[in-house]
């Protein structure tokens, strides 16, 4: 049976890659997720956020200490550069350690940073980019057309940097969700992630504090990403992966029949240790035998919206089936 598939261009033995998290941040893990059956791996992010507010934090005790402040580039350099060295290192060393796929994550914020970054970091042996998108529609100051701007043009950027497939893992705060999509795929992008995960905020009530929550993804989330990974199957340039709410093996299944080429999760490893990957796997391969199936391109895809019997069904917005009186009545 045959369950490899191509992404971006690379050969991957299975479809289920373990996703961006902590998980992937040193090589004794990553060598766990492989041994277990991933794909491929993509390493933990290197935020822009992260090195920004780390440099600004120094900045201003190397001033209060009476520093030169016109030793700011040195300082500027220096920070970024221990980061950078760090990730080059998680790299160099993972691809010693696993026969796999090792996608780089950068989490972009600012976007005039990366191409200084990009080129080293396929320098170090990185198979591949996943820059991880997302500027936060709470900004008041860039209307809707300048921040839809800003994801073309680091796009532009590091496609012209670098020689190695670049991915985009999107976030679905857009106004016009498919058709930004589909212009995405068409800048030359080899991969669209669909869709990444954020930080949610809850209220202490006692403390009067803000605290994470919700810090895993659960199985109900899945419906999102499947939704438009059917939608847009058929309707973009380049490969689909999707990714949040996948926790079991007929999630994995369940978003290759929508039209993904591979499926990424990390919550679900989290949970269950890096063994779930394998149990994922052995419960792909008895749904494929069960069906008849000998490779994945035997139903990749066979229930996109472009395929499926009632396509009109993905684009439904409303229960009014279920809320809107009689639950029998067909509407």
């Amino acid at each position: 049976m045959d369950i490899s598939t191509s992404y971006l261009g690379l050969k991957l033995n299975t479809p289920l890659i373990a996703g961006s998290s902590g998980l992937t941040g040193s090589v004794a893990k990553i060598k766990a997720m492989a041994e277990h059956g991933a794909g491929a791996v993509v390493l933990k992010s290197l935020f822009e956020e992260e090195i920004y507010f780390e440099q600004e934090d120094i900045l201003k005790e190397a001033e209060a200490d009476g520093v030169d402040m016109a030793q700011f580039d040195y300082y500027d350099f220096h920070l970024k550069s221990q980061k950078l060295d760090r990730y080059v290192k998680l790299i160099a060393e993972a691809k010693q350690a696993v026969d796999i796929p090792v996608i780089a994550s950068i989490n972009c914020l600012y976007s005039h940073e990366w191409t200084a970054y990009a080129r080293r970091l396929e320098t170090a042996g990185a198979d591949a980019f996943e820059l991880n998108m997302f500027f936060l529609p709470s900004d008041f100051k860039r209307s809707a057309r300048e921040q839809e701007a800003a994801y073309f043009k680091i796009i532009e950027r590091v496609l012209a940097t670098v020689s190695i497939p670049v991915s985009l893992k999107i976030s679905y705060y857009f106004s016009n969700l498919g058709p930004m999509i589909q212009r995405l795929s068409q800048t030359g992008v080899k991969g669209i992630v669909l869709f990444n995960r954020f930080f949610s905020p809850d209220i202490d009530i006692d403390k009067f504090e803000v605290k994470p929550s919700f810090v895993f993804s659960n199985p109900g989330e899945l419906a999102l990403s499947l939704r438009w990974v059917a939608i847009m199957a058929q309707k973009v340039d380049c490969d689909l992966a999707a990714s949040t709410g996948v926790h079991g093996g007929s999630a994995l299944i369940k978003q290759l029949l929508a039209g993904a080429r591979a499926v990424q999760t990390a919550s679900s490893l989290y949970k269950n240790g890096p063994g779930h990957i394998a149990t994922m796997i052995d419960a792909l391969k008895s749904w494929m035998q069960k069906h008849g199936f000998e490779r994945l391109d035997d139903f990749h895809g066979r229930m996109s919206q472009e395929a499926a019997s009632n396509p009109a069904i993905y684009e439904r917005a409303q229960f009014m089936r279920y809320f809107g009186g009689d639950k029998d009545e067909v509407t």
